[in-house]
Parts: C-alpha cells; sequence; structure tokens
C-alpha cells in the first residue's frame, strides 16, 4: 500500500528546466519501483521513466530527463532539463511491486498528476 502525491509542474518556455516532486506514504516504499508517465491531451498515457532494479527512460526524453529517488525521504523526482513543446503533458508517477516497467496497466498506485507546460 502506497499513496503519491505529485508536484513541482509549471509554465517554462522552451529550452528551460524543471524538477517535479512525488512524495510518498507507505512503509514499504523502498520496495517498489517508481515510474514518470505523461498525457497530453488527446493522447493515451505514455511512459517516461522508470527506477526500480534499472533505469529505463523512453528515447524521447534520454539524455534530458533523471529519474531519482530519496527513500529516506519517501520521495521520487524526475529532473527535466532542454524542455521543448512537445513535453507539454500531465506528468503522473506510478509504483509497482513487479510488472513491466513501461506500460500503465502493470502500475497500481498512482499520483493525481502535475501539469508542465512548455511555451514555444
Amino acid at each position: 500500500q502506497v499513496q503519491l502525491v505529485e508536484s513541482g509542474g509549471g509554465l517554462v518556455q522552451a529550452g528551460d528546466s524543471l524538477t517535479l516532486s512525488c512524495k510518498a506514504s507507505g512503509r514499504a516504499f523502498r520496495s517498489y519501483t517508481v515510474a514518470w508517465f505523461r498525457q497530453a491531451p488527446g493522447k493515451e498515457r505514455e511512459f517516461v521513466a522508470a527506477n526500480g532494479g534499472q533505469i529505463y527512460y523512453a528515447d524521447s526524453v534520454k539524455g534530458r530527463f533523471t529519474i531519482f529517488r530519496d527513500n529516506a525521504k519517501l520521495t521520487a523526482y524526475l529532473e527535466m532539463s532542454a524542455l521543448r513543446p512537445e513535453d507539454t503533458a500531465v506528468y503522473y508517477c506510478a509504483a509497482q511491486l513487479v510488472g513491466t516497467y513501461n506500460i500503465p496497466s502493470a502500475y497500481g498506485y498512482w499520483g493525481q498528476g502535475t501539469q508542465v507546460t512548455v511555451a514555444s
């Protein structure tokens, strides 16, 4: 059992940086894989990054985004740089104990989402 709350979204210009946070509750947080997904209007939810036994990134963000976690603070982060207009979306964090790392249906726990808007 884990509960997740995202924060840190906002409006930025292309090329800017932004860091998102995902604060968790639940004593077993350190045992879970945590991931970030995003969803733009009219689009399906898209995998961004995951941090568990291994770290994975979508090709569209590799080299620009970094996922990391501080288990003592029960918080996961997504550092984003060189932001592009196509990064505009609602960003969600998610957690799972076991499953495929890059599909939404594998994750049983989700935050409420935080909006990231990148102006051109």
